[in-house]
């Protein structure tokens, strides 16, 4: 059955097994670890597998169809595709869905599910970035005509993010600066631009603490609030409930784990389908389920990269290393903010978190790894 429908798929098989297979068992842990959103939301744990195998649904017939599209076309529409996801962030910012004080979701009509822009923009950027790095390479040593062509969407794109989300602004950021350097920008110009955002985010804050009634920095409480809990010596049982909860959740896992469907702190978790995904899968599937989660995701980034190397543009080595990079971080901060290594943030498990935006723009980047992955084979037949 599965050589059956692997023929339909094209590109690297070993990537289309992993992804069916993470994308099968999320409809497990979903199920398992959402009643606490049940608790504090109400409805049925149906109701929210349901939408989650919705979002599975139009994931993967996304991948599917990207997979078929031609790379080329990709690099064409880069421009197209950025400011698109431009608009939608301006969008959201005001007229977005507000939770906790962040606006960052827009509500889709008709169907009534959310979109989280920024996992679109993320994509957007490091489509467009590889295409300018591409187009520049000449140059790149020229503040003017190489240099600041590059960097202002970055820039752009972060500034829009960061109010709202700020841990995802960063990552974005942190990204970009890799494929800028591996694109051969200049180490100088790079340190530059880190000492001069170091520089802009301290006049940010001094800013809004000298002036709050601006609001400059609607969630800058928040983040110091994260920052502060985690580095306390002793930790103050209300304020740090999840952190304390994860942390014993992934202690209460041992080495097998207590089965599936049979964890305890995952009730008094919140977020234990997303934000704290990690640590409510150790306890249901201990330290082996947690090996074999992170070999699963090493797999997928040496598959990635692997594919990138192999290319003869480099639009789509950029594009591989950028999309590889986004999959291996998002899964990496999810597991360090559980096992309290991180302060608390909010970036969920890729594949396997309760599904959305983030579910859907990350089968879209495979979609096109699997992309380029098809044209090399074409090439080689």
């Amino acid at each position: 059955m599965v050589k059956s429908v692997l023929k339909y798929l094209e590109g690297d098989k070993a990537i289309w097994i992993l992804t069916i297979l993470m994308l099968a068992f999320s409809l497990i842990t979903v199920y398992s670890f959402v009643p606490i959103l049940v608790k504090t939301e109400g409805g049925t744990p149906f109701k929210y597998l349901f939408k989650h195998f919705v979002y599975v649904i139009i994931g993967f017939g996304l991948m599917f169809w990207v997979h078929k599209q031609s790379p080329v076309l990709l690099s064409r529409l880069a421009r197209f595709i950025f400011y698109l996801s431009i608009a939608l962030l301006i969008f959201t910012f005001f007229f977005g869905v507000t939770v906790n004080n962040a606006s960052r979701w827009i509500r889709i009509p008709i169907i009534s599910l959310t979109f989280q822009t920024s996992d679109f923009a993320k994509l957007a950027l490091i489509i467009y970035l590889s295409r300018l790095l591409v187009k520049k390479k000449d140059v790149l040593h020229d503040w003017k005509k190489g240099f600041w062509p590059v960097i202002w969407p970055v820039l752009l794109i972060v500034a829009l993010i960061a109010k709202d989300n700020f841990s995802t602004a960063a990552i974005i950021f942190a990204i970009a600066l890799v494929i800028m350097f591996i694109g051969q920008v200049r180490l100088k110009m790079i340190l530059t631009l880190i000492g001069g955002g170091i520089v802009a985010g301290g006049l940010m804050v001094a800013l809004h603490k000298a002036a709050p009634d601006l609001n400059i920095l609607p969630r800058y409480e928040t983040w110091e609030n994260r920052i502060l809990n985690r580095a306390a010596e002793e930790k103050d049982v209300l304020t740090n409930a999840q952190s304390i909860n994860a942390e014993l959740a992934i202690h209460n896992g041992g080495v097998s784990g207590v089965g599936p469907g049979k964890g305890k702190l995952k009730l008094y978790t919140a977020e234990a389908y997303a934000d704290f995904f990690y640590s409510s899968f150790v306890e249901e599937f201990g330290l082996i389920g947690a090996v074999g989660l992170i070999l699963t995701y090493l797999i997928l980034l040496f598959r990635i990269i692997r594919i990138g190397l192999k290319s003869e543009r480099l639009f789509e080595v950029y594009l591989c290393v950028g999309i590889g990079l986004i999959l291996i971080t998002q899964a990496s901060v999810n597991m360090l903010v559980c096992t309290g290594i991180f302060p608390v943030t909010g970036q969920n498990m890729p594949f396997l978190a309760m599904g959305g935006s983030a579910l859907v723009m990350v089968c879209v980047s495979l979609g096109i790894i699997q992309s380029v992955a098809r044209s090399q084979q074409v090439k080689e037949a």
